[in-house]
């Protein structure tokens, strides 16, 4: 759901016809959509698709060798770690477009920069903190240098091609440096994609997905390849992880992607995408990716899928089709999911180091980290009932204007 001023989901907004055209930029004969409405705001297959997407990255994350989070026998091991080598790049890229695609599908004439960053800012920071101060408190503590810590609380480390850096105290929080940088730069790209003519949009959303795909290609061949190879993928070294993966200009394509998505879908020249197919789709593309150089599958592989999963979901909510993703069940474990993802590997981590030691066959294991996902979940509800939410009720908009006509905002974008 997309919430409100006061962080409420929007409920039967009426339709207003002068701010889609101030959102669109164009006369509204030319706004309107043959067949998806255009004042539709709450997109609840969309905030459903979120927990599946971390749940992604918490596999990923839970498959790892590193013996901080891995509590799986050699065997089992090995063979959980090849089939799920690629979960975490799937799920983080498609919490980028998405990020992209929410905003720009939300975004309303009336709203400043100012006010876009700081509800952003309310939105993500408390959660941020909190997460990093249990990660320290909890495992990282004892082995992150004081520089380095400080440069994760201020989101710097992303920036850093060092591994040890941009993964440095609660590792999935290299997401959310690229988000910040994301949300600098999103009200003038905003302002860009608005002023693209309607009929050229699916030109420039094909043209982003080739520069994407090209990514890899270019750290290939321009980016060395001597210094530290990438655990687990020994022919590529972590600058050329780094450049393809983490670097936030390098990752602002797949959020511009996301912007040209939406402006596409609302401006009516999206064709029309089945939920099904497209998941069968991006499922097929993650079995591509176990056979394509490292870059190619966390990268190149997932862009198109992920984009027609999003379009898929997104016009069946516009049209009002009630699907799986859209239950009360998913959607809240979508609402959370941004909670979630930044408290997964600390669950991870902690659980690891009271089992102490000792590896599991694969019954057991399992077991212990369905047992670990249950904490997770409790964890992130619970953090999202008792800091995101009221934080964000109480200070996403000045005082002064907090009794005023509320401004939509987009859903939480949530990330690796």
């Amino acid at each position: 759901m997309v919430p409100d001023g006061d962080g409420q989901p929007c409920r039967n907004a009426a339709p207003q016809p002068h701010r889609d055209r101030a959102l669109t930029g164009l006369p509204k004969e030319e706004s309107d959509m043959s067949d998806i409405g255009t004042h539709h705001s709450r997109l609840p297959s969309l905030t459903g698709l979120r927990f599946p997407a971390a749940l992604l990255v918490f596999v990923f994350h839970a498959a790892m060798m590193d013996p901080e989070v891995r509590i799986f026998d050699d065997a089992t091991a090995t063979a959980f770690a090849s089939v799920a080598s690629h979960t975490g790049a799937l799920g983080v890229s498609f919490f980028f477009v998405l990020s992209g695609f929410v905003l720009a599908w939300s975004s309303r004439e009336r709203d400043t920069p100012v006010a876009f960053w700081r509800r952003r800012f309310v939105k993500i920071y408390p959660n941020y903190v909190v997460a990093w101060l249990l990660a320290l408190l909890l495992f990282a503590g004892t082995y992150t240098p004081v520089w380095r810590a400080i440069a994760n609380l201020f989101m710097l480390h992303v920036w850093s091609p060092d591994f040890m850096t941009h993964f440095s105290v609660d590792p999935p929080s290299w997401s959310l440096g690229v988000e910040a940088f994301f949300y600098l730069l999103f009200p003038l790209l905003l302002l860009g994609a608005k002023r693209i003519a309607p009929e050229r949009l699916m030109a420039w959303v094909a043209g982003t997905v080739a520069c994407v795909i090209a990514v890899p290609l270019v750290a290939y061949t321009l980016v060395p390849a001597a210094g530290i190879p990438l655990p687990g993928a020994e022919d590529t070294s972590t600058v050329q992880y780094w450049f393809v993966y983490l670097l936030p200009p390098s990752r602002l394509l797949d959020f511009a992607l996301g912007i040209l998505v939406a402006r596409a879908v609302r401006a009516g020249r999206f064709p029309r995408v089945g939920l099904v197919p497209a998941g069968l789709l991006l499922a097929a593309s993650y079995a591509v990716s176990l056979m394509v150089p490292h870059l190619y599958a966390h990268r190149a592989v997932f862009t198109i899928p992920i984009v027609l999963l999003i379009v898929a979901a997104a016009q069946s909510d516009v049209r009002e089709r009630n699907t799986f993703l859209s239950g009360r069940t998913m959607v809240w474990l979508g609402e959370i999911s941004f909670a979630f993802y930044l408290l997964h590997y600390i669950v991870l981590a902690f659980g690891r180091k009271l089992l102490g030691d000792q590896l599991f066959s694969a019954p057991v294991g399992t077991a212990l980290l369905v047992v670990m996902l249950g904490v997770s979940v409790l964890a992130s509800w619970a953090l999202y009932a008792w800091v995101e939410r009221p934080i964000t009720r109480r200070w996403s908009k000045p005082r002064t204007r907090r009794t005023a006509e509320p401004v939509p905002r987009p859903e939480q974008t949530v990330h690796r």
